[in-house]
């Protein structure tokens, strides 16, 4: 059968829809977006809270959102920036970062709505898989079932509960996006997740190693490639981790950095606004617009400027002239 091409007729472009401008920058999944932020009826005025988590080159962003019809409201953040101020001065995209920053979001939203007493989270890291209830206790639960519903009025505090918003990172088993989400679910927040995409989690037995989870937040991988490259290749070690070398850090020391930075974002996981200076600099590439009176006297300095030149030329020709006549007089004495 001869190869037909396809021709789009009238009634193609008649029909045809423009899709939204972000979805034709690739930038938003609208059909996830819909099933995260659209509402039961029956709960009408509640919100539906997203913890949207982006992962940058240099950043872990964690925030938790709600949406309005004028756009996403943000109600609390956190930054793998802040790191530095809790201990963890290098290594801000890697897991065991991850999981700090979903820690410090979850403490640091529970202490702004006054709920950081209630639900305390895990303090013990261990690995273990577990979800807060509605009832605010920690439980795993069964495949197939949903967790249990507690009713209004019955003088039960729920937990804050959000859903992950993951945007268009692959959900992919050892992602570091799923740190955050451990992280934000041991500080106190209720994250409906499966422990399918942690660290530790294997896809054919279908059991999961808590030990290997907590390795990873720990950060006992990293301490471990450290180790690796110390004996084996100190060249790259030097260039790799130079930022370690920089701040004395030894692949030994790296536990006990975590653990003392899970212990300070729960003493203190307020936000720390950073003194602006008073003159600070400011870049211009572009010249700035000048007044009326600074075009006035630019047009009188340009005016000057000609002037100058054109009296300069003059000069210049006023002197060729002279030195011609003086040469025709000394030929004509020549001659005679």
């Amino acid at each position: 059968m001869p190869f037909v091409r396809a021709k789009k007729t009238k009634v193609y472009f008649s029909r045809y829809q423009t899709k939204f401008r972000r979805r034709r920058q690739g930038k938003t999944d609208y059909r996830q977006r819909r099933k995260l932020c659209i509402q039961d009826k029956t709960k009408y005025g509640a919100l539906r809270y997203r913890l949207v988590v982006r992962f940058t080159n240099k950043d872990i962003i964690a925030q938790i959102a709600y949406a309005r019809i004028i756009g996403d409201v943000v109600l609390c953040a956190a930054y793998s920036h802040e790191l530095p101020r809790y201990g963890v001065k290098v290594g801000l995209t890697n897991y065991s970062a991850g999981y700090c920053v979903g820690l410090l979001l979850a403490r640091r939203l529970l202490k702004k709505l006054g709920l950081d007493s209630k639900f305390a989270g895990i303090e013990d890291i261990t690995g273990e898989y577990s979800v807060l209830d509605p009832k605010g206790e920690y439980g795993k639960p069964k495949k197939g079932k949903r967790l249990p519903v507690v009713h209004d009025g019955d003088g039960v505090t729920r937990p804050f509960c959000c859903f992950l918003d993951r945007g268009l990172a692959r959900c992919t088993t050892g992602a570091r996006i799923f740190s955050v989400v451990k992280g934000a679910s041991d500080g106190g927040l209720r994250v409906p997740h499966r422990p399918t995409r942690f660290v530790g989690y294997d896809s054919e037995t279908k059991k999961f190693n808590p030990a290997a989870l907590k390795d990873r937040i720990f950060g006992v991988h990293v301490a471990g490639y450290m180790k690796h490259l110390q004996e084996n290749d100190p060249d790259l070690y030097k260039r790799q981790f130079s930022r370690y070398i920089k701040e004395g850090i030894q692949p030994d020391s790296l536990e006990k950095i975590y653990k003392d930075a899970h212990e300070a974002i729960r003493k203190n996981p307020d936000v720390v606004k950073t003194a602006k200076p008073k003159n600070p600099k400011h870049y211009h590439f572009n010249k700035s617009k000048l007044s009326l009176t600074e075009r006035k006297q630019r047009i009188i300095e340009k005016i000057e400027k000609l002037r100058s030149m054109a009296q300069q030329a003059e000069k210049v020709v006023d002197a060729g002239d002279e030195e011609e006549s003086e040469d025709d007089d000394e030929d004509l004495l020549d001659n005679e």
